[in-house]
């Protein structure tokens, strides 16, 4: 479970956040529904309720984390250490949290109305282990998931909306969280002891690698975020690269970079969709890009590939997945990514198998987006104040527990990070050998 993001609107192209007094909820029902008079306590919990408890305990998996009411009344473990604990605050969150436990986590620990005690990403990931034991698609739980929700159309006007929903909330607020390059997305870490900003540009040189990138080819990169990746193969690799991007934000941040840096002669950042591209490139690069464009348009995606890539060029897409298909979570598509859908290895095949392309390597980077996130999180954490400031408590708690819940969902295994790289059918200039991937930069 991660947290709805309070951002909910738009006013002039810009994201607002609203004001939710902690112990609300969000929506216009909701927010009442918690409310007391001072001084007053609510009634102690019913059988019913305690048996509910039981139940909700039970679907969970049995973690070893009690589950408390508002009256001291717990469910836990029959055997175990608690690591935590989690305490339902008043009658009303635990008929929500019974009735959807997917969509009103989040929702009611934003409001204040679900407090967790203990480490939040530590809790969160011991839920989702227990929960992954029994999450086969075939059964209960895997059922349960893919009745959720199902993606919302990316179709381009929607796409548009989508991405600036979440990367146009403003620089300043991703600034004090991100690296130095603002990098959004799984950094590499060669070594335990690399900082944040080093683990980045490891990750950089990788692609890089992978991509066998050599001077004067032409790039083309779908999706390029704050334009780190771009200007690093420019500067780097003595590569011209094109970058696409539909966030406003974004793409005027990466056009004062390569100014300031001296290389809008050598990346062109455009702001438009992906799906437009043209022209033939020796390579072509997606980082992060393809969780927001829906298995519904990977067939053309990948006709695009196959049509823009030369023969003997390479490709590579790094994306968030699955181990297998399912749905994203209700309020994650409503509150925090709309649209997104992280794939299984199976649904990314249709981007390749049936456009004569063929997949080279797969790299799986769980665990290096598990430290990442343990990174962006401890500095969110750091910069506590200064979100409040710019937005507003309930803010500050909802992006805590989307952190903290994406760190636990790889940590856990029920995200995946996936690197694949793929060419042309036939290509026999591909490489015998992984050694070119730890090669230093040139």
């Amino acid at each position: 479970a991660n947290a709805p993001a309070v951002h909910d609107y738009q006013e002039g192209g810009m994201l607002k956040a609203r004001k939710v007094p902690r112990g609300q909820a969000f929506g216009s029902e909701a927010e009442t529904e918690g409310k007391r008079l001072p001084g007053s306590r609510p009634p102690p919990a019913n059988r019913a309720e305690r048996w509910s408890l039981r139940r909700l305990h039970e679907f969970l998996g049995h973690p070893p984390i009690p589950l408390e009411l508002w009256d001291g009344s717990s469910q836990s473990a029959p055997t175990g250490e608690s690591v935590a604990r989690i305490i339902i605050q008043d009658r009303r969150a635990l008929h929500r949290l019974i009735a959807n436990p997917g969509v009103e986590f989040g929702e009611l620990y934003s409001a204040g109305r679900i407090e967790v005690d203990g480490d939040l990403a530590e809790s969160l990931s011991t839920v989702y282990r227990s929960l992954n034991k029994t999450a086969h698609p075939d059964g209960l739980r895997g059922r349960f998931a893919r009745t959720i929700a199902l993606g919302r159309r990316n179709d381009r006007s929607r796409a548009r909306h989508n991405i600036s929903h979440h990367y146009d909330i403003g620089n300043d607020f991703y600034r004090l969280w991100l690296d130095r390059q603002m990098i959004y997305t799984c950094a590499y870490f060669t070594h335990d002891n690399l900082t944040l900003e080093q683990a980045q540009v490891a990750k950089l040189d990788h692609v890089c690698r992978k991509l066998q990138l050599k001077p004067g080819q032409r790039v083309v990169e779908a999706g390029c975020g704050w334009g780190a990746l771009a200007l690093h193969m420019a500067r780097h690799y003595d590569v011209d690269v094109k970058a696409y991007n539909i966030s406003r934000e974004q793409i005027g941040h990466a056009r004062e970079l390569a100014r300031a840096q001296g290389m809008d002669n050598r990346v062109e950042f455009i702001e438009d969709d992906s799906r437009n591209i043209e022209g033939k490139f020796d390579a072509f690069v997606s980082v992060g890009m393809l969780e927001h464009v829906g298995p519904d348009y990977y067939p053309a995606l990948g006709k695009l590939i196959q049509r823009v890539l030369k023969e003997g060029g390479r490709g590579l897409i790094h994306t968030i997945g699955r181990d297998f298909p399912g749905p994203m979570n209700t309020w994650i598509q409503r509150r925090i990514f709309p649209g997104a859908y992280p794939p299984s290895l199976s649904e990314m095949m249709t981007l390749f198998e049936p456009n004569g392309l063929s997949v080279l390597d797969v790299e799986n980077l769980r665990m290096h987006y598990a430290r990442t996130l343990q990174h962006w999180l401890q500095r969110f954490e750091d910069n506590h104040d200064r979100v409040s400031r710019m937005f507003d408590e309930t803010f500050v708690r909802v992006w805590r527990l989307y952190l903290a819940g994406s760190m636990a969902a790889f940590d856990s295994g029920s995200l995946q990070l996936f690197q694949v790289a793929f060419s042309h059918s036939g290509d026999n200039s591909v490489p015998w050998t992984r050694d070119h991937l730890y090669r230093t930069r040139p």
